[in-house]
């Protein structure tokens, strides 16, 4: 550690907030990042950014590749802290929620290298340990500014990065071809479902609007929830699975406090603040296995035969407007999920499509997989190379 340097954040960095506005400035204009768009991301999705209107955004507050956003402000402290770097040269703002970060020197700070570094567990500690606020969690400018950071030289710096980058470039590669799995899958459901160009269709009579066989159904009366099944489980026992099973969530947070173990294959629709959009939910994940999940999840399958596959495709089909509740944090209501009719197709033909889907999401198995075994060797390997007991 001889090598490495202790700085402040605001020693080699400038900081502000992000921009402020109403809702009227939700218009095609300007690329915007919000909270919800972090996740656990190290760049941003840029295609899947909202915009607002350029009026709303003053030349100030444009990011810069190489810049780090931070999220500033939540109702969940876990979200307080995250982080994403700017990779590429296009217009991009972010919101009054949101930190931005600049290295006033790149040629002797890297902004992948310090990217990397705010996502070691130390620095988070030291970093949303003592945010505050009463139902909004804050991290002030002064407070990551007044972070401590140890550094090497910047040749250290760019080999560090360059390691972990290895990661998580195959990591991106695996997820967007997972995404094209996901889409091949939805235009098929769309083909056969929305279009109604399925096997067979030419043939088909309409009975009272709809092809013969097909019934508006409850969506309560073709799923499952497992919501209420839950058992806890000891501190112990909690110690032990978190090492062995994945972790999905509304903010896939790493909270275990009230966190429980399933097994089978699972929907899971997100609540917990995050945005809602009318078109689609704000998290929709198709996983499979022993898995955790926390309060703010429902987890649902299929019965009668109704593949999760078709389920998962038939959600993302979906608008929701009519079964979200809340104003300052929308969540997505049981309740009125379970009370909403929705055109179902027959049982023979659902079986038919998910035998052919079955394939893609086979598929999106083996690479998710790959992408969870990747990402738990990065970071694995973060900490020691951040802390200097790797050298390279």
């Amino acid at each position: 550690m001889s090598e490495w340097k202790c700085y402040k954040l605001n020693e080699i960095s400038s900081l502000s907030n992000g921009i402020n506005f109403d809702k009227s400035a939700y218009t095609s204009g300007v690329k915007l990042i919000g909270v919800s768009d972090f996740k656990n991301r190290i760049h941003p999705d840029y295609d899947s950014l909202q915009e607002v209107d350029s009026k709303v955004v003053k030349s100030g507050d444009y990011l810069e590749k190489g810049d780090i956003v931070f999220v500033r402000s939540n109702g969940n402290k876990e979200l307080v802290g995250r982080c994403m770097m700017i990779d590429r040269d296009i217009p991009v703002t972010y919101s009054g929620f949101c930190i931005k970060l600049r290295l006033n020197d790149k040629k002797i700070f890297d902004p992948v290298f310090f990217n990397y570094l705010f996502k070691t567990r130390q620095f988070k500690k030291s970093m949303t340990g003592t945010a505050v606020g009463a139902n909004i969690q804050n991290l002030s400018q002064s407070r990551l500014g007044s972070c401590e950071v140890n550094v090497p030289d910047i040749e250290i710096q760019k080999e560090i990065a360059i390691i972990l980058s290895r990661y998580d470039s195959l990591i991106e590669n695996y997820q967007k071809q997972i995404k094209l799995l996901e889409e091949a899958a939805q235009r098929l459901y769309k083909e056969w479902f929305v279009d109604l160009h399925f096997p067979g269709h030419e043939n088909t009579k309409i009975v009272n609007g709809v092809p013969e066989g097909w019934e508006y159904r409850k969506i309560g009366d073709i799923v499952i929830y497992y919501d209420k099944q839950r058992k806890p489980l000891s501190s112990m026992q909690r110690m032990s699975m978190e090492k062995i099973y994945p972790y999905y969530g509304a903010a896939t947070l790493m909270d275990y406090v009230d966190n429980y173990l399933f097994d089978g294959i699972y929907l899971l629709l997100g609540e917990d603040g995050t945005v809602i959009t009318p078109d689609k939910f704000p998290v929709l994940q198709y996983v499979w296995g022993k898995f955790w999940v926390n309060n703010h999840a429902h987890v649902l399958r299929g019965k009668e035969g109704i593949s999760t596959e078709f389920l998962f495709s038939m959600f993302k089909e979906m608008p929701i407007a009519d079964v979200v509740t809340g104003a300052a944090q929308p969540k997505i209501s049981q309740g009125r999920l379970s009370e909403k009719k929705i055109l179902i197709p027959s049982l023979k033909l659902i079986q038919k499509w998910s035998s052919i889907a079955k394939h893609f999401f086979d598929r999106l198995r083996v690479l998710s997989e790959q992408v969870r075994l990747l990402t738990e060797a990065r970071d694995r390997l973060l900490p020691k190379l951040m802390s200097g007991e790797i050298a390279v």
